[in-house]
């Protein structure tokens, strides 16, 4: 009998120990990262989950200085503008590549999205323009970050092939397609948890307490190490309100279409009349450089010819050196007198640009939204506006709350 009992315990002994795993053990609470990894594994043979692009207005880029603005010749009020339409060009070319979810273009890096993309504009004058591009996704991890330049050719606006294109289009597509070539080195797994981080960090906008439980930061990157239950009832209101909040930043693309729109005849004349202005202001500045250059050595020769002419003892020799004296000096005279009329050019175009970039400023307004038969005034800055949009959401999360409380 004593036996069969010790038969009975090292057979029990044995299918105990053969149910435990090696390592972590618990099968309950959440699941540390790697298993995290583990769960998120995507098929090798699936497309890449495509992630969701959000593109703020770019950095207009504009000096603090108003002396280094005019140095510079970048005019404040057309720099708004641009750094509007610049992100809508961007979005428009990712667009075309197919290799993306929702491309959207937001006031603030605060919307929600998988991708952020923070341009900058380093240049922009209708000849020459160059933006820089700053890639991080929504864990905290920076990507990338390059420069894309672009010269206009001189005779661009006279060839009929260009008819209705943007002189701009070459630093776009070259930001796009770089973007394009980067995801086809990225761990499918990664894109798919990089979604989940996404939908967490949302809700965690909402209620912290709720949601900061899944994730963990660790030198400014925000890592996964477990997710709520599909049934978790606040994850449910969390994605309804994330609907919500992708409604109105759909919204928000078409005001900003509509401003491109109003935009983009004008911008189009100006582009043309910039990149001649440009050449122009080029030329001027060279001509008063030389010009002046020329008008001061003439003058210094003048200056000789008369200290030769006071310090020669030959009457005959004195005479003729007064003579180049006084024809240098006219000579300078005439040629600062041509450096005036030059600046004064560059005055001219100059002032032309910026009357131009006054009136493309005037275009943006704020609006109103209406969402699901409520009105909300939004006033302020597109960007103040998003953040009271934010409030509003948080305001019809908090009204949604079930009770903690069984009753």
């Amino acid at each position: 009998m004593t036996r069969i009992m010790v038969g009975w315990l090292i057979c029990c002994c044995f299918l105990l120990t053969s149910c435990v795993t090696p390592g972590m053990s618990s099968r309950v609470g959440p699941k540390v990262s790697s298993e995290m990894i583990e769960t998120a594994k995507v098929d090798p043979r699936a497309a890449k989950p495509k992630l969701d692009i959000i593109i703020p207005a770019f950095d207009p880029g504009i000096p603090a200085d108003p002396d280094e603005q005019e140095e510079e010749r970048i005019w404040p009020e057309l720099r708004r503008a641009e750094a509007v339409r610049f992100a809508l060009k961007l979005k428009e070319k990712l667009e075309a590549t197919g290799q993306f979810g929702a491309v959207r273009v937001t006031p603030s890096s605060e919307a929600t999205g998988d991708l952020y993309l923070m341009g900058k504009i380093i240049e922009s004058n209708g000849l020459d323009v160059e933006i820089g591009v700053d890639v991080f996704d929504i864990s905290g991890v920076p990507w990338y970050s390059e420069e894309y330049e672009h010269e206009v050719p001189k005779n661009f606006h006279q060839s009929i092939r260009n008819k209705d294109k943007d002189p701009y289009d070459p630093v776009f597509e070259a930001a796009a397609q770089d973007l394009v070539e980067r995801l086809k080195s990225a761990d499918a797994t990664e894109l798919a948890l990089l979604k989940s981080v996404t939908e967490m960090r949302f809700g965690a906008n909402f209620s912290e307490e709720a949601f900061a439980e899944y994730m963990k930061e660790d030198n400014g990157r925000i890592e996964l190490v477990s997710l709520p239950s599909e049934a978790d009832p606040m994850l449910r209101r969390v994605r309804a309100i994330r609907v919500r909040d992708q409604l109105y930043v759909d919204n928000l693309q078409q005001h900003y279409e509509a401003f491109n729109a109003k935009m983009s005849p004008s911008y189009s004349v100006w582009l043309k009349q910039s990149q001649e202005a440009e050449i122009a202001l080029d030329e001027a500045e060279s001509r008063q450089t030389a010009q002046v250059v020329g008008g001061a050595l003439l003058a210094i020769l003048g200056v000789g010819l008369a200290v030769a002419s006071q310090n020669s003892g030959n009457a005959g020799r004195s005479a003729g050196a007064m003579i180049g004296a006084g024809a240098a000096g006219i000579g300078s005279v005439m040629l600062f007198s041509e450096s005036f009329k030059s600046g004064n050019e560059t005055k001219f175009h100059a002032e032309t640009l910026e009357e131009l970039g006054k009136s493309l400023d005037s275009e943006l307004a704020p609006q109103v939204v209406e969402f699901e038969g409520q009105t909300k005034e939004l006033t302020g800055s597109a960007e103040t506006q998003f953040s009271e949009w934010r409030h509003f959401l948080k305001e019809i999360y908090d009204q949604e709350k079930t009770p903690e409380k069984q009753l």
